[in-house]
């Protein structure tokens, strides 16, 4: 299996250029910059740092000159000053005619925003539900092409892949899907809040994709694909390759399903908790 190699990060000035709806729980914020032109990455799930400014602020307080220790200096500023953090994927970069990154696209998902939403929305849903062109953020994210935010990274011999997601991980799951070589065998569960958040993938893969609804799901409940998976016989393969990424508990449950019920090598089996029921990412964080 392929290693990850241990690679600077920088941070990158961007504002917005544009945004798409793409469901009632998913919009596509478009971003540039001139920093843009040292952004690289070769990675389908690539991790990234997104600091957004508070209301009222016409961009993000980020201590970038302390160097290595802007985040000790970013903690020491006041909660309701310093920007504030979310942790997303890269969903896809273009680049110009001299190949370099050009613009990059990031998927928010619109927890609350709706106006007889169950939840409360949080910082960064209000953020994307209102943006505009021109907008302010920052990012932090990778210098170099091959780095350790890279997650899915399928041996060679990999002669199946499977994948699940749920919102959170749509985007990376997207992304990984459409870049998958032609005749690749896959099969891919993929949980959205609402029917039409469903996209349309196109891939040169033997992909055959399930899209779960979740509008009749508990909050407590475990992952839909988990009793689906459980029922459904997988394409025949040696060497298969799991990516499964989301809530940090229903991520669990399916890695004990493909290494315990399933037998799968565990090595062969990436899992990323993307975030955790009924804790913000700040919780989070603190736990760390």
């Amino acid at each position: 299996m392929a290693t990850a190699v241990a690679a600077p990060f920088r941070f990158f000035s961007l504002q917005v250029v544009r945004t798409r709806r793409l469901g009632p729980s998913l919009v596509r914020v478009t971003f540039d910059g001139s920093d843009l032109r040292d952004f690289h990455s070769d990675g389908q799930d690539q991790s990234l740092s997104l600091f957004i400014p508070h209301p009222g602020q016409s961009e993000p307080r980020v201590p970038i000159e302390l160097g290595d220790g802007w985040w000790q200096g970013w903690r020491e500023l006041p909660e309701d000053v310093r920007a504030v953090m979310r942790s997303y994927t890269l969903r896809s970069l273009r680049r110009d005619a001299d190949g370099h990154t050009a613009e990059i696209d990031i998927d928010f998902v619109l927890h609350g925003v709706e106006p007889d939403a169950a939840i409360e929305a949080g910082p960064a849903s209000r953020w994307a539900a209102a943006a505009v062109a021109g907008d302010k953020v920052v990012l932090l994210g990778p210098a170099v092409a091959d780095n350790r935010a890279i997650r899915f990274r399928p041996p060679e011999d990999t002669d199946l892949v499977v994948i699940w997601g749920d919102e959170t991980a749509v985007p990376a799951a997207c992304s990984i899907v459409e870049s998958l070589p032609a005749g690749t065998p896959a099969r891919v569960w993929l949980e959205v809040p609402h029917a039409g958040d469903i996209q349309d993938l196109v891939t040169e893969a033997d992909a055959e994709i399930t899209w779960l609804v979740q509008e009749e799901k508990a909050a407590q409940s475990p992952p839909l694909a988990l009793s689906v998976l459980r029922d459904t016989q997988l394409p025949p393969a040696e060497h298969p390759y799991v990516w499964i990424a989301g809530e940090s508990g229903c991520v669990k449950e399916l890695r004990r399903h493909f290494v315990r019920e399933r037998e799968f090598d565990r090595r062969r089996v990436t899992f990323v908790g993307y975030w955790r029921q009924g804790l913000t990412e700040e919780q989070l964080r603190e736990q760390e």
